[in-house]
């Protein structure tokens, strides 16, 4: 017969004895038992044959439902080849949409040398840099590169956007420390978050702001050197920003970085055949000692008119990105055909510097007109082929602002001027921009073509506006 009472008096005795957590342990435990047992008798059998499952499964459509006003549907077509003119749509156009800075996409040369390759090599290399994929004429353009960029070494990438956001993560790791320009574009975002590190923005080529920032770090510094001592700090700033047109004061970046003892990484993807005597960027064109840039970035994409992009500097900066560089280890290597179309690019860049003070000019003849537009404000240096279009009435509403914009560009291709509003991953970007229309000057415009340029965005832009009230 069961002894009640000594049961009881036994476990109010285990109860006296046991801690908090034990009894809250214990608790859990018995909840749980009692949650299993009694789900397993009210949870209904799943189905188990195969009529059952094919019965209860519904698939996903192969293509999802798009809206209407998807801006995939609204793609314009391109026909033939894009020079300083492009066909839109059957529309002859004067071209201010594509970076096609210096006209070399025109250029007969490169065209026949990349033929050439072609011939020789085929299409691709079908593999990375390190399996199987690096062929004669790669080594030969990060040659060519290192010596036109002065540099000791250069390495050169598949795509101009996975260069720099490849090269951060290569060096910057969690717990580093970056101090970058609020205005940077896309592709740099996005290797600050493969960095994972801790990230600082500064205003808009605001020093003073930037100088405010590392005031403020290296006072944590003081009250933590040990942590101090192993944190590296990185700067990071485009010569000519994407997203703005103008050009970083980097006399005062230099200056900021050996004070502060950074790690300065320059984007020249725009400046790279732009600026300087040569065409080597804005590290010629300022006149500043190469060796303060730790590492110099640029896209081939722009000026020198074909795919991929490089980085340069010491041999040590640059060996690292070959074991580091995610899209140098993991891409396909650049075909070769594109990889000969750049080194014919340099050749033009060394045997004839001509052609940068030719843009320069036609830069500087597109900034003096941009003030007779009634109805937009410009931003963007005067040396910049870059500059951006911004309504004078500035909307509450950003997507209605782009959606004039969109409407202002579309309009333009109907009467001949090839114009793109900028666009930007609204949700994604850290300082979205303000909408805009992103003009881009090719070196070969003529000053005609340029005044029938801005006679049609005036007129366009008038009908638009005055037709949206």
């Amino acid at each position: 017969m069961v002894n009640t009472p000594y049961i009881i008096n036994e476990i109010y005795d285990i109860l006296q004895k046991s801690s908090p957590f034990e009894l809250t342990l214990e608790a859990l435990l018995a909840l749980g038992v009692i949650w299993i047992v009694f789900y397993k008798r009210t949870t209904k059998k799943l189905p188990t044959s195969d009529e059952d499952i094919l019965a209860r499964w519904t698939p996903e459509p192969l293509v999802a439902e798009v809206p209407v006003d998807h801006p995939a549907l609204k793609t314009k077509v391109v026909t033939g080849p894009v020079g300083k003119m492009v066909n839109v749509n059957g529309k002859e156009c004067i071209n201010m949409a594509t970076h096609n800075y210096l006209g070399l996409a025109e250029d007969e040369d490169i065209k026949q040398a990349a033929i050439k390759s072609l011939r020789k090599y085929g299409v691709g290399s079908c593999g990375p840099r390190g399996f199987y994929g690096t062929v004669d004429v790669h080594l030969e353009l990060e040659e060519r590169l290192a010596k036109f960029m002065q540099a000791e070494e250069a390495v050169v990438y598949s795509y101009a956007f996975s260069t720099i956001a490849s090269a951060i993560p290569a060096y910057s790791k969690r717990g580093d420390l970056i101090f970058v320009d609020e205005c940077v574009n896309f592709a740099i975002q996005k290797g600050l978050d493969a960095s994972r590190s801790k990230i600082f923005y500064y205003k808009h080529n605001d020093m003073d702001d930037l100088e405010r920032l590392l005031q403020k770090q290296q006072i944590e510094d003081k009250r933590n050197p040990a942590k101090a001592k192993k944190t590296r700090r990185f700067l990071v700033a485009e010569a000519i920003y994407m997203n703005t047109g103008e050009v970083c004061p980097l006399a005062r970046l230099v200056e900021l970085r050996a004070r502060y003892k950074l790690r300065f990484f320059l984007d020249e993807s725009i400046s790279f055949g732009v600026l300087g005597a040569c065409g080597r960027g804005l590290i010629e064109h300022c006149n500043v000692d190469k060796t303060e840039v730790d590492l110099v970035s640029a896209g081939l994409e722009w000026s020198a008119a074909t795919i991929g992009g490089f980085c340069a500097g010491s041999s040590f900066i640059v060996e690292h990105q070959r074991l580091s560089g995610l899209g140098y280890c993991f891409s396909a290597s650049l075909p070769p055909l594109l990889a000969q179309a750049a080194i014919s690019a340099l050749d033009r860049f060394e045997s004839n510097p001509r052609i940068f003070d030719e843009l320069r000019e036609r830069c500087r003849t597109v900034s003096e007109k941009l003030p007779q537009l009634k109805h937009f404000q410009s931003r963007g240096d005067p040396l910049s082929p870059v500059k951006h279009l911004y309504l004078k009435h500035k909307h509450e509403c950003w997507a209605h602002e782009k959606m004039l914009l969109d409407e202002i560009s579309t309009e333009c291709i109907d009467n001949g001027l090839a114009v793109v509003a900028a666009e930007y991953l609204e949700n994604m970007e850290k300082h979205c921009p303000r909408p805009s229309i992103r003009l881009t000057v090719n070196r070969l415009l003529t000053d005609k073509e340029i005044d029938d340029a801005f006679r049609i965005l005036e007129h366009v832009s008038e009908k638009v506006l005055a037709s949206a009230g």
